[in-house]
């Protein structure tokens, strides 16, 4: 693997699904079946939860992703009758780590979850701060070794909005990336202990990528009623960069002030990290790991794209899988809005190249 897969999307919501679902149809089956029988596992979510019952959180979920975003809930709708499945499954599929969050929660949230998943490190380099003087946003994306078959960039160009680049896993309507009018977003899983009935969070990154000023984007975030914790970075063309700890029912906003804001995979705040469930040991450390050696790496100012892509590589940032986790670095992106350039790899970026494309 190098560069990643690209599925070109035009036209209406129902469009863009039909099309996803008939080009992936059998990996998004696949997938989607390994994600609905983890939802019920103990080692995800603390718990044993029956096939049904977790389905019936799925459904319990459908009017709060509607209300939402009706027109994401119409690709979706799409992508699950091209696909032969219910919309419920793709709930699942798409929201996975947040629907964990809620799964843990309807267990009365004790203990300790043995698994975890999407350990990225993503990272905002101010315009001062670069060596051409346009800011940089990035991440790796890090999951469960087995989801690297089915990454994909979704390359979008609505009937109406601005078109796109994402990020994304077959059967999912977008987990990173960035439009033309020049918003990028990214994402860090958190373990939230108070997960709730709502809105999952690749909506949350499409509906912020259908924006066209920062501050919108934002409230994508901020007004979600969200149904577990992830943190979010945004960053646009003008140098604003903003960061989200974002938990069902509170927020916790950070804004750039021209230092780098880099961030893993546990809360910095206070009031956030109150609203945590206990990391696993060695998932707390690899976060604090990732965290400090990127802090290290990007302190010396006049950062270029190919430091960026240097700094994915690192043997403390890029991790290979290792059991029982065999969490894995999958995927990587680059981005920088005030360009309109995004530089993506798929796989290990220790092993792989980056492509370069323009949205």
């Amino acid at each position: 693997m190098s560069a990643p897969r690209v599925l070109a999307l035009t036209g209406t919501p129902r469009e863009f699904g039909r099309a996803h679902g008939e080009t992936f149809r059998d990996q998004i089956r696949r997938y989607t079946a390994e994600r609905v029988a983890l939802a019920g596992s103990a080692q995800w979510t603390g718990h044993a939860l029956p096939r049904a019952a977790v389905l019936a959180l799925a459904e319990a979920c459908i009017p709060e992703h509607t209300a939402y975003a009706p027109d994401l809930m119409d690709e979706l709708a799409a992508i699950a009758e091209a696909a032969d499945l219910s919309v419920a499954e793709l709930i699942i599929t798409n929201g996975f780590t947040d629907f964990i969050d809620l799964v843990y929660a309807r267990g009365g949230g004790i203990g300790v979850t043995s698994r975890a998943q999407d350990d990225c490190t993503a990272f905002i380099i101010p315009e001062a701060l670069s060596a051409d003087s346009h800011g940089l946003f990035g991440q790796t994306w890090d999951m469960h070794a087995s989801s690297a078959p089915y990454v994909v960039l979704l390359s979008g160009r609505p009937a109406q909005g601005p078109a796109f680049l994402a990020f994304s896993l077959t059967g999912c309507v977008g987990m990173i990336g960035m439009n033309d009018a020049g918003i990028a977003i990214g994402i860090n899983n958190l373990l939230g202990a108070q997960g709730q009935i709502g809105v999952t969070w690749p909506f949350v990154v499409r509906k912020a990528l259908q924006q066209t000023d920062i501050e919108a984007a934002l409230a994508c975030i901020t007004t979600a009623q969200l149904v577990g914790a992830h943190n979010f970075q945004l960053f646009d063309r003008h140098g604003t960069g903003i960061n989200v700890e974002a938990m069902p029912g509170y927020c916790d906003v950070t804004r750039s002030d021209g230092t780098p804001m880099v961030h893993s995979n546990h809360c910095l705040a206070p009031q956030t990290l109150a609203r945590c469930r206990p990391r696993a040991p060695a998932s707390q450390a690899s976060s604090e790991a990732r965290l400090a050696r990127a802090r290290q790496l990007l302190a010396g100012g006049a950062v270029t794209v190919e430091a960026l892509m240097a700094l994915t590589r690192d043997p403390v940032i890029c991790v290979r899988a290792e059991p029982p986790l065999d969490m894995q670095t999958c995927g990587a992106a680059i981005m920088q809005p005030a360009s309109g350039l995004l530089w993506a790899v798929q796989g290990l970026p220790v092993d792989n190249e980056y492509a370069r494309f323009s949205v």
